[in-house]
């Protein structure tokens, strides 16, 4: 599998990484009951592929995720798998993850991943969102994670779900190493601004959901969806976008056919063509998954048939 050097830093991933926001399990914005074997399982069968990097978070099931990543990568060498997390979203007993970036809390919660993970420094350390609970400048707590870099406890530092003025904030305090938006055929939003700065800025981009959380799949049905899966909350899981969403996957279905692929594949090439975007992170829960979803790896699309699916797209979407 291919790598991309991620922004100006001299970490090489491969274009696609192992997401495991799923094997986190049952919690307030999980996707269901989940196997911890299947998804070691998966995680073995990534590496045993060649994806060399896994995106997990400290809020997946609570540190859940973490764990499973860590028993998955006992017996391998370290310097061979690189690991991302994040901080910043607190669980709390009786409502949603609360924002808390200052840097008590970051540290806190590195401690904590650390020792989750079975590891003694993390190669991706990244806030999982801006902290709009604490009245914590970004400032101070960017501050912290250049400190964690110096200190060697993090190779990198990256933020999640930012906007540019907030990049920017972090960047007159130390360079943003990356960017981990949500970016999809369905998800847009990124290219107008975020992507074009990461661009000139030298900042990496690891775009999370391109297959919108499994809906550009080409095999997605809510029959299969757990009753507590966040997703049966998601405006793009409910009516009437729903059955606009699975129309355009039927309509791209002949493009990727063509190539003996199939809608998902393409969804995932479709935003490794952006110039900014170093990888994709393709969530995972069991082997069969990962070895489809790894098909996407190394195809380009072709101009014409960038326009044959922006032409699907704004049919479906009217």
């Amino acid at each position: 599998m291919k790598t991309r050097k991620l922004g100006n830093s001299e970490l090489e991933l491969t274009t696609m990484g192992l997401g495991t926001w799923a094997i986190g399990g049952p919690w307030q914005y999980g996707w269901g009951p989940q196997d911890d074997n299947e998804s070691i399982a998966a995680i073995h069968r990534a590496l045993d592929l060649g994806v060399n990097w896994i995106d997990t978070a400290a809020v997946y099931g609570a540190g859940h995720s973490e764990e499973v990543v860590g028993r998955a990568l006992k017996g391998h060498v370290r310097e061979q798998v690189f690991v991302a997390t994040k901080c910043g979203r607190i669980p709390q007993p009786d409502g949603p993850p609360k924002g808390d970036l200052r840097p008590v809390s970051i540290r806190a919660e590195l401690e904590a991943s650390l020792r989750r993970l079975g590891t003694e420094y993390i190669d991706l350390y990244q806030f999982h969102w801006p902290d709009n609970e604490t009245g914590t400048p970004v400032e101070e707590s960017w501050a912290t994670m250049a400190a964690l870099c110096e200190e060697g406890k993090i190779r990198y530092a990256g933020v999640s779900n930012f906007d540019v003025p907030l990049l920017e904030r972090c960047e007159a305090v130390r360079h943003v190493d990356s960017l981990q938006p949500p970016y999809s055929l369905l998800r847009r939003d990124a290219e107008a601004e975020l992507l074009p700065w990461c661009l000139r800025n030298g900042t990496g981009v690891v775009v999370y959901s391109p297959m919108q959380a499994g809906l550009l799949s080409g095999t997605f049905s809510m029959d299969r969806v757990a009753e507590d899966d966040w997703r049966r909350r998601s405006p793009y899981f409910q009516e009437p976008a729903l059955s606009r969403n699975l129309a355009f996957v039927e309509r791209i279905r002949p493009i990727a056919e063509r190539h003996g692929k199939t809608p998902g594949q393409l969804a995932i090439a479709w935003t490794l063509m952006n110039p900014a975007v170093t990888s994709a992170i393709v969530g995972a829960r069991r082997p069969s998954q990962v070895e489809q979803n790894v098909g996407a790896a190394g195809w380009r699309l072709t101009p014409e048939e960038m326009a044959e699916i922006e032409a699907a797209l704004e049919e479906c979407q009217v």
